[in-house]
């Protein structure tokens, strides 16, 4: 089976231009992010065969169904894989949360994968939900996963693989670009990768 597994952040959303954070909630995509996922799906197609997952949050369906039509194939919608929910931060900007919750705000910055904005969801138990079913999807098909996913997600997710504190996501990989491709091949157990691409253009 496979083990190469192509990620990928949606399009971009209403929400972006304020960088207001974007978890559970399910926002629309702009129309620069409608012709990112048809750029995507021009890359699929080229890349191709793939079998094509997001999570099932608005934005990364609407951004991995052009791939899918591209490769003729079923879109595979997995909701382990939706963005960190931010809880009472969903909606704000950082600076509209430093005024409400200055001091959980701070712990979240500091220690994202083990102090969650109130009422939102730890880093590492998101990941905890989202590593089995990346493993269990790359173990499902022979031909190369590409997965749509979300930002904070992503790299939560792509630092456990690699060996890397989780809580320094945001130092070591400070941006994600929309539909970037992140490229990388998991060890026989799952538990560890290799990293073959970042951030890759489209």
């Amino acid at each position: 089976m496979t083990s190469v597994i192509h990620l990928a952040r949606h399009g971009e959303t209403v929400w972006h231009a304020e960088n207001r954070y974007a978890g559970s909630s399910d926002v629309a995509l702009t129309e620069r992010g409608l012709t990112q996922a048809q750029a995507l799906g021009r890359w699929a197609a080229a890349h191709g065969p793939l079998t094509v997952h997001s999570s099932d949050l608005g934005r990364a369906i609407v951004t991995a169904t052009p791939a899918a039509d591209a490769l003729g194939v079923r879109l595979q919608v997995r909701p382990a894989l939706r963005e960190v929910d931010f809880g009472h931060g969903e909606g704000l900007t950082r600076a509209e949360m430093a005024e409400r919750f200055p001091d959980a705000l701070a712990r979240f910055l500091e220690r994202p994968a083990e102090s969650p904005l109130p009422g939102g969801e730890a880093g590492g138990t998101a990941v905890e939900r989202a590593l089995p079913e990346l493993r269990a999807l790359a173990a499902e098909s022979e031909a190369p996963a590409l997965v749509v996913m979300h930002s904070t997600l992503l790299r939560l997710v792509l630092c456990t693989l690699v060996g890397i504190d989780p809580n320094r996501y945001r130092r070591v990989m400070p941006k994600v670009r929309n539909v970037a491709v992140t490229t990388l091949e998991l060890a026989d157990d799952g538990r560890s990768a290799a990293l073959l691409g970042f951030n890759v253009p489209v």
